[in-house]
C-alpha cells in the first residue's frame, strides 16, 4: 500500500529556523489551493498500488486552510484512490489555529491524527524561534484536542537552542508527557542556509549552535521518554504504547508515496520526482495540465544508499539478509566490512545478520550511514 503526502506552503510567521518551502502571503492561497485538486487528478496513475493507507497534510501550515478547502482535497484523494478503511490520516497544526470550534470542524473530517507543532512549551524559547503562538496556547491546544477525542496526538519538540539549559529541556519533555501525548518528534535545531537563524548568526547578533549542548540534550531526551515509557522507534521519533506514526514509518520502509503541491517530493520505488517550489509556477503549470517536476530514475547504488539511510535510523535495523536477496552477496558483504570500524567503537550493533546503531552512536546515524554507501 502507499501514502499521499499534501504540501500546504502557506504560514502565519516564518520561523527563524525553518528551510521548508512556504510563503506568508496568502493572496495565493485559493489559486494554490485549486492546482492542488487538479495535480490529484493529474497523477492519479502515478503509484504502483492505488491502496492508500496514509494521507499526511504537512507544510508549511495546514491547519491555516479553510475546512471547506480541506473537505475539497478529501474529496479528490477519495475520487481517484481507494483509501483503505482505518487509514492514518494527520494534519499538521498550530497551536494557535486549534479553538474549540475548529477542533469540533477538524473532528468531523477524515482527520484522526494530529501533529501540533509545539517546539517549546516556555514563551522565551518560542520568541526566539519567532513562533506565532504562546506556552499557554501550546498546552491549551493540547488539552483541548484530547477533550473533544483526538486519541492520536504528537508533538514537535526543539533541542540546542542557545539559551536552553538542560534542566529546562528536560521540563519541555516532561510537560509534553504530563498533557498525555502518545507521540513525541523531537528534533536537534540546525542552522540551515538562506534563513533567517543563518544570517543572524552571520551577523553576530545569535551565538553558534554548541554540539556538545546538543549532544548532551539528545541524552536527556531518550533518557527521559524511556522512564516514561516511550520507545525510541527512530532517531528522532518516540511512541508510546505502540503508536507509531505509519506515514513516516512507510518512509523508513521504503514504501511508495504520491507528493502533491509544491516543493513535494513522491518516489514510487523506480523513481523520485519533486515539484518546483514557487508558488505561482506551480499554480500556472498545473492549470496548463502540465506536471511542474524534475524526475530522478533511481539507480541500484541509490535504492540500496536510500534503504541502509532510513533502516539504520529504525529500530528494526538494516538487514544484510534484505541487501544480499534485494541487491546481491557481494554489496551486503562490502557493506559489512565497511561498518567494521563502527562495530570496533560500539556505534553500530550487529545482532545476527542485523545493524543496529547502538545509544551512543544515535547522535551520528547520519555520517555512520554515509560510511556505509555504495560510491
Amino acid at each position: 500500500m502507499s501514502g499521499i503526502y499534501i504540501h500546504i506552503p502557506f504560514c502565519r510567521e516564518a520561523c527563524h529556523y525553518c528551510n521548508f518551502h512556504f510563503s506568508t502571503t496568502h493572496s495565493h492561497k485559493q489559486r494554490v489551493v485549486g492546482a492542488i485538486l487538479k495535480e490529484i487528478e493529474l497523477r492519479k496513475n502515478y503509484l504502483p498500488s492505488n491502496k492508500i493507507e496514509s494521507i499526511y497534510f504537512g507544510g508549511g501550515t495546514p491547519s491555516i486552510l479553510f475546512q471547506s478547502e480541506l473537505d475539497a482535497i478529501f474529496n479528490e484523494i477519495y475520487k481517484y484512490f481507494d483509501v483503505v478503511e482505518g487509514a492514518e490520516i494527520t494534519l499538521e497544526a498550530n497551536p494557535d489555529d486549534l479553538n474549540a470550534a475548529r477542533l469540533k470542524e477538524l473532528k468531523k473530517s477524515p482527520i484522526n491524527r494530529l501533529s501540533i507543532g509545539v517546539q517549546s512549551f516556555r514563551d522565551e524559547d518560542l520568541k526566539w524561534m519567532n513562533r506565532a503562538h504562546s506556552a499557554k496556547e501550546a498546552i491549551e491546544s493540547i488539552k483541548l484536542a484530547k477533550q473533544i477525542g483526538f486519541n492520536s496526538l504528537s508533538i514537535d519538540l526543539i533541542y540546542g537552542t542557545p539559551n536552553l539549559s538542560n534542566e529546562a529541556w528536560k521540563e519541555n519533555i516532561l510537560q509534553g508527557i504530563d498533557l498525555g501525548v502518545n507521540h513525541i518528534s523531537s528534533y536537534c535545531l540546525t542552522v540551515e542556509t538562506k534563513t533567517a537563524l543563518s544570517h543572524l548568526i552571520e551577523k553576530g547578533k545569535i551565538d553558534p549552535l554548541s554540539e556538545e549542548q546538543a549532544s548532551q540534550q539528545f541524552d536527556v531526551l531518550i533518557e527521559t521518554l524511556e522512564l516514561n515509557a516511550f520507545e525510541q522507534y527512530e532517531i528522532s521519533n518516540f511512541a508510546k504504547d505502540g503508536k507509531y506514526a505509519v506515514h513516516n514509518t512507510n518512509y523508513w520502509m521504503n514504501k511508495p508515496y504520491l507528493g502533491i503541491g509544491p516543493s513535494a517530493h513522491s518516489f514510487n520505488q523506480t523513481e523520485r520526482s519533486w515539484n518546483i517550489a514557487n508558488n505561482i509556477l506551480f499554480a500556472e503549470a498545473i492549470e496548463k495540465n502540465e506536471l511542474p517536476l524534475e524526475t530522478e530514475l533511481l539507480s541500484m547504488a541509490n535504492k540500496l544508499n536510500e534503504y541502509v539511510m532510513t533502516s539504520l535510523r529504525t529500530k528494526w535495523g538494516c538487514s544484510l539478509d534484505y541487501i544480499e536477496t534485494n541487491f546481491g552477496y557481494k554489496y551486503a558483504e562490502q557493506i559489512e566490512q565497511q561498518a567494521y570500524p563502527h562495530l570496533l567503537k560500539k556505534h553500530l550493533i550487529k545482532d545476527g545478520q542485523t545493524l543496529f546503531i547502538s545509544r551512543e552512536g544515535k547522535f551520528f546515524s547520519d555520517g555512520i550511514a554515509s560510511d556505509l554507501f555504495l560510491l
